[in-house]
């Protein structure tokens, strides 16, 4: 009986500290690894990073497109690049015109 009333003594004593530790653990690993955890939380920003790099990218290439449609209005007419782009449509040049084909890598955006 002596042995049995130390056992539950014991087991009391040592019983909320180890329920502790486990809810304790518990959180621990939820924190890092759980749906709203720190591993979750760097692929979210790494997903966000890459988003936000991919509408900068398309924002750029609105904005260009916006200025070349800007330069072709009636009141905003860039002569120049509408006879270039004529030009470039119809395959036409004058007889004193020197043609030079440069690679389309080596233009810058046009």
């Amino acid at each position: 009986m002596l042995i049995e009333t130390r056992l539950r003594r014991r087991a009391s004593q040592i019983l909320g500290p180890v329920f502790a530790a486990a809810v304790v653990a518990y959180f621990a690993y939820y924190t890092v690894e759980g749906e709203r955890g720190l591993l979750a939380l760097t692929r979210l920003q790494a997903e966000s990073a890459r988003a936000e790099m991919n509408y900068a990218a398309i924002k750029a290439e609105r904005e260009a497109l916006e200025l070349k449609v800007r330069s072709l209005r009636p009141d905003g007419l860039d002569l120049d690049r509408l006879d270039e782009r004529t030009r470039a449509l119809l395959n036409d040049s004058q007889a004193d015109e020197l043609i030079i084909n440069l690679p389309k890598s080596g233009m810058s955006g046009h």
